[in-house]
């Protein structure tokens, strides 16, 4: 089976949501397709060429980097409110949330 075959099988699996028991016979043995994929995505192969190709057309000056959070849509579940309760103290302490100094290792 050749690698463009296993490939065309993993664009096909995710671009339609089926199931990898229903691959197509055309992209060979579902079970091959998918080692392939987890094997692939485990070992990091998937973010490397993300980052090649961002980096190709960032280089080209393809894309535009402008990113921009409307806050508007953050909204915390109703039960999340600090209201507290019947009697006092709601039990709950503030902590204090700390960012990792290495994001990769998380």
């Amino acid at each position: 089976m050749g690698d463009r075959q296993v490939v065309n099988g993993m664009v096909y699996k995710i671009r339609t949501g089926i199931s990898w028991r229903d691959l197509p016979e055309r992209y060979g043995s579902w079970q091959t397709v998918y080692t392939r994929f987890r094997r692939y995505a485990l070992d990091g192969v998937f973010t490397r060429a993300l980052q090649q190709i961002q980096a190709r057309a960032d280089a080209a000056g393809d894309i535009d980097w402008l990113v921009q959070i409307d806050s508007t849509i953050v909204r915390a579940h109703q039960h999340a409110a600090a209201t507290g309760r019947k009697g006092g103290s709601t039990g709950r302490t503030n902590r204090t949330i700390t960012p990792s100094a290495d994001p990769e290792a998380d």
